[in-house]
C-alpha cells in the first residue's frame, strides 16, 4: 500500500463508487456503537439502497443482516469495509467471488478497516478501491464531523489520508 501522494482516480474514484445505488456495509454491529452502523444508516438515509453484512447477526438496525457479500439479494454496486482490519481482506474476497467492482475501506482515526492485505487482494481481483476517510464525507447533507473530517483530498490532492486505486488489470 502506497503513502500519500499516489491517488489513482482521485476523486473520480469516488464519485464513481458513489454513482451505485446498492452498497452493502460490513461490520455492522448489533449493539449499534460502531462506524459502520453510522455509514449504514446515513447512506440510508441519503437514498442509497444498503445492507448490513455481519456473520454475527441475524438483524441490524431493524434491517436483515447478510452473513456475507453473496448472501445480498441481488447486485451490489460497492461494499464499505467497517471491520476490523484483519477481516477486511476476507470481506474483499467475498467481493470478488459475488461480483462487486468497488470497495471504500472506511479509516476516521487509527488504522480503521485498512489492512495491506485488503489491498493486495483488491489489487490481484482487479477491484477498484478507496482507502480511508468515509463516504459521508461526501453525502449531501454532510454532517458536521464530516465537513470538517481531518483530510484535504477533497479539495486538494497534495496531502492526505485516503488513497484512492482504480483497478488494475489482473495479471495472468
Amino acid at each position: 500500500m502506497s503513502k500519500g501522494g499516489d491517488y489513482g482516480g482521485g476523486t473520480r474514484s469516488i464519485r464513481e463508487f458513489l454513482d451505485g445505488k446498492r452498497f452493502g456495509v460490513a461490520g455492522v454491529s448489533r449493539r449499534g456503537d460502531v462506524a459502520a452502523n453510522a455509514v449504514f444508516k446515513n447512506l440510508r438515509g441519503c437514498g442509497f439502497e444498503t445492507f448490513p453484512i455481519n456473520p454475527n447477526a441475524d438483524e441490524v438496525e431493524g434491517e436483515t443482516c447478510y452473513p456475507d457479500v453473496a448472501s445480498v439479494p441481488g447486485v451490489l454496486d460497492g461494499v464499505v469495509i467497517g471491520t476490523h482490519p484483519s477481516v477486511a481482506r476476507t470481506v474483499v474476497e467475498q467481493c470478488a467471488e459475488a461480483g462487486v467492482r468497488r470497495v471504500w475501506c472506511h479509516r476516521a482515526f487509527g488504522e480503521g478497516s485498512v489492512s495491506p492485505d485488503a489491498v493486495d487482494a483488491c489489487n490481484r481481483h482487479g477491484i477498484e478501491y478507496v482507502v480511508g476517510g468515509c463516504p459521508l464525507m461526501f453525502c449531501e447533507p454532510v454532517d458536521f464531523g464530516h465537513k470538517y473530517a481531518p483530510t484535504s483530498f477533497k479539495d486538494s490532492q497534495r496531502e492526505t489520508r485516503v488513497q484512492i486505486r482504480p483497478a488494475r488489470r489482473a495479471r495472468w
